[in-house]
């Protein structure tokens, strides 16, 4: 666990897992220590966790950056990247960790070799621009959709989302400094859902999109549109699945990841190599 100094007020903290050269990145709020990212290292991957800045451990910001807050956050990445020596890597986010990876294609694609894009919308820009997290902390949203159907015959699958819950009823309370952050929504600079996906169709970089049937936030028709959109991605939908799915189905997602940085590796393409 370590930090990197951005500048005079900024430092971002890190975890790592793994080793090797094969390079994973991943910028969130935070990380549950049992998702996604710790998996993708049991399996051989060299991965960094980044928290964002503005929130703890990372050092907290009173700046407001407006419609930059993915900018800054896609740009932190690459700060990252250049300060541990790493030239090219694998960038893989869950919902607003997503986020940061459509700006991070956007503005930096020449550093990475594929994303993993899991909940990852982006949202419609017809539906506003305040995170959907600001909202809940406002009062905007009372009682908020379940994040997840129930489950059906899988105990250990109860199990483990009744761990997550009990690990997250421990965390502190944020800070009031995070609590007033809303870096809003991923590429709404673009004011409309138009132009989003005019500029979601210039991204080149190979896409692995993951989502569930049951997700209230990344919903079945946004990831539908974004993969109509990329031209080079692969669609993966699982039923009776929601907006945690990559700690909820840790064992499948992370093959389906697995799976996919291979086959950009072997063939620079979205899928495997073609033998006629």
């Amino acid at each position: 666990m370590s930090h990197i100094r951005i500048n005079d007020k900024v430092n971002l903290f890190y975890e790592e897992y793994g080793q090797g050269d094969d390079y994973i990145l991943s910028a969130q709020v935070g990380f549950y220590p049992k998702g996604m990212q710790q998996k993708m290292a049991e399996m051989g991957y060299h991965v960094y966790c980044i928290t964002l800045r503005g929130f703890a451990p990372s050092s907290y910001v009173e700046e407001d950056y407006g419609e930059d807050w993915y900018n800054v956050f896609a740009d932190d990445v690459v700060r990252v990247a250049d300060a541990l020596g790493i030239d090219r890597f694998t960038y893989m986010g869950a919902s607003h960790g997503a986020g940061v990876g459509w700006h991070l294609m956007l503005r930096h694609p020449e550093r990475v070799l594929s994303f993993i894009a899991v909940v990852a919308g982006p949202h419609s820009l017809k539906e506003g621009t305040m995170s959907y997290r600001q909202m809940l902390e406002q009062g905007i949203i009372k009682c908020p959709p379940p994040f997840d159907p129930e489950i059906d015959n899988d105990p250990a699958r109860t199990l483990r989302r009744e761990r997550r819950a009990e690990h997250i009823s421990h965390n502190a309370p944020p800070d009031p400094k995070e609590k007033a952050i809303d870096y809003g929504r991923p590429l709404m600079g673009l004011k409309t859902e138009e132009r989003l996906q005019e500029e979601l169709k210039k991204i080149t970089v190979p896409t692995l999109l993951i989502g569930g049937t049951e997700d209230p936030i990344s919903k079945m028709e946004l990831m539908m549109r974004t993969a109509e959109c990329l031209p080079h991605c692969k669609l993966v939908i699982y039923s009776n699945c929601g907006h945690n799915i990559d700690t909820d189905i840790i064992e499948e997602v992370t093959d389906e990841a697995d799976r996919f940085i291979k086959t950009v590796r072997e063939t620079g393409r979205w899928y495997r190599k073609v033998e006629e």
